[in-house]
């Protein structure tokens, strides 16, 4: 945990793909997962397709990051919307089956929506509908510096969102406002 604590003291302020690609987490040696789950100066996103990251380490992540600090994503290839089969990306080839994608037997990127990701928090945890969206949209646009303009519904900020039913699907996309 010292390099990830040293990281933070040095101005580190958001981790990527948490879980994903990072060694597990130890209780006598939390490393960079004890760091980012613990630190309320960090935000966090994380692929929530279930396949990434099981369901209830899922809900572990977001009781310790909270509605403010936690950031959805996608990792979403190009085969997103596709049905299951085989798809280039860029020099690989990626098998896309039951929303796993893999390469050589590897997770390869994912398959997932954010609309799917905002319905899988509310399925995973007991965040409601609202929440799951500030981590789909606010969040991530303060975690970049963007705030001011994008994740928010406001009187000179961008015009551009996506109108959800009361379960998380999609009726609508506006851009640009229209």
């Amino acid at each position: 945990m010292p390099v990830a604590q040293d990281a933070v003291q040095a101005g580190a302020r958001h981790a990527t793909h948490t879980f994903n690609a990072m060694r597990p987490l130890d209780h006598r040696d939390p490393g960079i997962l004890g760091e980012v789950l613990t630190d309320d100066r960090l935000t966090a996103d994380i692929i929530i397709d279930g396949i990434h990251v099981a369901p209830p380490v899922v809900k572990l992540f977001l009781q310790a990051k909270g509605i403010e600090r936690a950031v959805l994503i996608t990792d979403a290839i190009s085969a997103t919307g596709m049905p299951d089969g085989r798809y280039q990306l860029g020099p690989i080839e990626v098998d896309v089956k039951d929303g796993r994608c893999t390469s050589n037997g590897s997770l390869a990127g994912s398959v997932l929506t954010m609309d799917r990701a905002v319905r899988n928090v509310t399925k995973f945890s007991s965040w409601t509908l609202r929440d799951a969206v500030q981590a789909a949209t606010l969040n991530p646009a303060r975690a970049v510096g963007l705030d001011g303009h994008h994740g928010v519904l406001a009187q000179g900020a961008h015009a551009d969102f996506t109108v959800l039913n009361s379960a998380g699907e999609v009726l609508k996309t506006i851009v640009r406002g229209s």
